[in-house]
């Protein structure tokens, strides 16, 4: 698994210095799952860390991103991902050092799960959402019910500007 993930780690971090834009940690925390059928109980609580390079916006608009990340999924196993993505930017704020944005785009991603393909790597596309400025964000994904998942949530994580 390691040998899988580190490479990726090392090609984000090298990006900080490939490109102007903004590397950025980010903290896994949180899954709302969507019917929950009575006295089932999902983990919830979806801790873990990783790092989301941020590019140079594209024509004041578009973000490219990267990203790579581990944390305990709902089954209370270890799932890690590495991907890729592109966010369409809403200014929401034009102050400079408090500029609000609100961030909607897709991210494309290999990741493993423990009960899925005996954590052979899987690769997927999901819709990506972030509110927040430059030093601070709320980052969203929605995950449709499909295999491996069993019911539909909402995952949370906060991007912090390193």
């Amino acid at each position: 698994m390691v040998r899988i993930y580190l490479p990726a780690l090392i090609l984000v971090g090298a990006c900080q210095w490939a490109a102007a834009g903004q590397l950025n940690l980010v903290v896994n925390g949180k899954a709302l799952h969507l019917g929950v059928p009575a006295g089932m109980t999902m983990n919830e609580n979806n801790w873990g860390l990783g790092l989301q390079y941020d590019f140079e916006l594209i024509n004041h608009r578009w973000m490219p991103f990267t990203a790579v990340s581990g944390f305990i999924d709902s089954m209370d196993m270890p799932s890690y991902y590495a991907g890729v993505g592109l966010m369409h930017r809403y200014p929401l704020s034009r102050h400079f050092s408090t500029a609000l944005n609100l961030d909607t785009g897709l991210i494309a991603f290999m990741m493993t799960r423990d009960d899925y393909k005996n954590s052979q790597p899987f690769p997927g596309v999901l819709p990506a959402f972030s509110i927040g400025n430059r030093k601070l964000a709320l980052n969203l994904t929605y995950i449709p019910k499909v295999q491996p998942k069993m019911m539909p949530l909402w995952f949370f994580q906060l991007k912090f500007a390193l």
